[in-house]
């Protein structure tokens, strides 16, 4: 979904080079534009609150003491 968000921006910003002139087409682009940096901006604070509790619950994958070897 992140890559998905920063690509549509890029999209916007590349439909904005080509249309600098027109008010019409360039102020809902930047309206568009916008709205992608903000899901970019959301998707990655979820994704950091799900890793954070996923190893919160994985005692044995971030535990230095245990070790699988012996």
């Amino acid at each position: 979904m992140i890559a998905a968000e920063q690509k549509a921006r890029t999209t916007y910003d590349n439909i904005l080079r080509l249309v600098k002139d027109d008010p019409d087409v360039c102020e809902p682009i930047k309206f568009l534009r916008a709205r992608e940096i903000v899901h970019f901006q959301r998707f990655g604070e979820a994704l950091r609150i799900v890793q954070d509790k996923l190893d919160s619950k994985n005692f044995y994958a971030f535990n230095p003491e245990f070790d699988c070897s012996k």
